[in-house]
């Protein structure tokens, strides 16, 4: 009797190694939204799960964003049954209309109800359908956004619970496992409509590989992942940076307060770490991140670096940074309009 099609096999061995390091009789859970990618993934846990005696179950989220949105969820998790999944539930979920945009507002919403479904579940981990192709366009974007070197690293493959089996494998991979399996999916209309990352996946990557070749997409992965550990060593040591700078409160600061800096630690450093610190500093202000954009933090930067009597710097969320007596302080100020939204890089 002849084993699994290369590509089953494939997938498979991903998610063992994905929750290889989980205890036996962990609840796993699978995020799945009925398309190629997750739909491959939970059938591919449901075939892993058992054998390393761990409890497989599956969650999907319904924008409601979309005409018959809700029938689309409930066939997806119906297949998720059919594999035998369980337990399998869906997550109705309001989308809010927001300054960030609906793909941030979306998938703020998404990892709200992926949050509440592992915690109501007891669930050690959750796993989304992530593939190579989705870890290119996240370094695409955040090239366009004018990004650092963590936004380049795009979406790691495990962040607390979440874990990405498949950020080695091709969307046709995932695919060609539902194909294999005899399993529809849900193609997204919305794929090739107006959100940026859908005019990314379907303009501008098909542009770079029919220039640079195939290759282009693995090697924009690539390049994510050898960024990683530089934006980590760097992100750590700009967290000892911010400590040193910081001017401590007298009470613990509530979140949004108030942050005050001594200008002179910040310019005694260097500039990659003083600007990962002062970006740090405004989320910490109060700076929505998706609204926090580097002509921010380069306004900030000029205020340590540059200062010449100049005004306060405005920053999203109706915060503000000023200068004086060798303190800089970022806090609650005069409203300023937001830049164009793009979306995170951890998407």
């Amino acid at each position: 009797m002849g084993g699994p099609a290369p590509v089953v096999a494939t997938a498979r061995r991903a998610v063992r190694a994905a929750v290889a390091d989980l205890v036996p009789g962990t609840r796993v859970l699978v995020a799945c939204s009925g398309g190629a990618d997750s739909t491959a993934l939970a059938a591919a846990t449901a075939f892993v799960a058992p054998r390393a005696g761990l409890r497989a179950g599956a969650v999907v989220v319904d924008h409601g964003l979309q005409p018959g949105s809700a029938d689309v969820a409930a066939t997806a998790a119906a297949r998720c049954r059919d594999l035998g999944l369980d337990p399998v539930e869906v997550r109705r979920v309001d989308v809010p209309s927001t300054g960030d945009g609906p793909e941030a507002a979306a998938r703020t919403a998404r990892y709200a109800a992926l949050d509440a479904a592992a915690a109501a579940h007891g669930a050690g981990a959750v796993l989304l359908g992530h593939t190579l192709d989705d870890q290119a366009e996240s370094v695409l974007l955040g090239l366009a956004r004018g990004a650092g070197a963590r936004s380049l690293a795009g979406m790691p493959a495990r962040r607390g619970a979440y874990r990405r089996p498949f950020l080695g494998l091709r969307r046709a991979q995932t695919e060609a496992v539902c194909r294999a399996l005899g399993l529809d999916w849900w193609d997204d209309p919305t794929n090739a409509g107006p959100p940026l990352r859908s005019q990314v996946r379907a303009r501008v990557v098909p542009a770079l590989v029919d220039v640079l070749g195939p290759g282009a997409v693995p090697a924009l992965a690539r390049t994510a992942d050898l960024l990683r550990d530089d934006a980590d060593l760097l992100d750590a040591l700009a967290a000892d940076l911010l400590a040193e700078a910081l001017v401590a409160p007298r009470t613990d600061p509530a979140p949004g307060s108030t942050v005050v800096l001594d200008v002179a630690t910040l310019a005694a450093a260097h500039p990659a770490l003083r600007r990962r610190a002062l970006r740090t500093a405004a989320l910490r202000a109060g700076c929505p991140a998706s609204d926090l954009f580097a002509v921010h933090v380069d306004a900030l930067d000029a205020l340590v670096t540059a200062w010449r009597g100049q005004g306060p710097a405005h920053l999203p969320g109706d915060r503000r940074a000023s200068r004086a007596y060798g303190r800089l302080s970022l806090g609650p100020g005069t409203a300023t309009r937001a830049a164009p939204h793009l979306p995170s890089a951890q998407e």
